[in-house]
């Protein structure tokens, strides 16, 4: 499995507010964190079951992480670095995760360390038509009356195939691999005290 770590830090670069809302109001934040029942109101998450899975994952109570964000699309439009692959279809998803304790959000070191450490992690799994992109940027909180700067990351799980199928097959194979590279890191994880 292909895996790249990226940091985008800078002013032009995207950044994550918390809460969201599209500007028609269509599409918008939900605390999955606090109200798991609302995972049935992303889109994405009622129609891929695999999604559905790695956001209750990632925002079951003892996980350190909450979701913000997420995507799935499939294409035929490939990057020229996807194309030495010889699939040409791509099943893609991202999803944005944040720390849940204020104290890792706001710490550059700890997201760097947690990201490097996942894909060194990700880098030893079994080769494959898939790839997954780690990129760290800045998060806004905003809580009552106060708005909290610090980091989250984006995971971005690729599958490719000869057809939409076989893409998706590897997408979702990549995904759960991703998941479970999640559950050991966090394990692996100093306690929040000692960050």
């Amino acid at each position: 499995m292909d895996v790249d770590f990226t940091i985008e830090l800078g002013s032009d670069d995207p950044a994550l507010e918390v809460p969201w809302a599209d500007p028609d109001g269509r599409l918008r934040y939900h605390n999955l964190k606090l109200h798991p029942g609302s995972l049935g109101e992303i889109p994405e998450a009622a129609e891929f079951p695999e999604l559905r899975e790695f956001l209750a994952q990632r925002n079951a109570p003892e996980s350190p992480l909450e979701s913000a964000k997420c995507d799935v699309w499939s294409t035929t439009e490939l990057e020229p670095e996807e194309q030495i692959l010889g699939a040409p279809w791509k099943f893609a998803s991202y999803v944005d995760l944040l720390f849940c304790d204020p104290a890792r959000r706001g710490s550059f070191p700890h997201h760097e360390r947690f990201l490097r450490s996942l894909a060194t992690r990700l880098k030893s799994a079994p080769e494959g038509p898939a790839s997954v992109e780690f990129i760290l940027r800045r998060c806004y909180s905003h809580r009552p009356g106060q708005l909290d700067d610090g980091f989250y990351f984006t995971v971005y799980v690729f599958g490719y195939g000869a057809g939409e199928s076989q893409a998706r097959q590897n997408w979702s194979a990549a995904l759960a691999t991703v998941s479970r590279a999640l559950v050991h890191v966090v394990c692996a994880e100093p306690r929040p005290s000692t960050l």
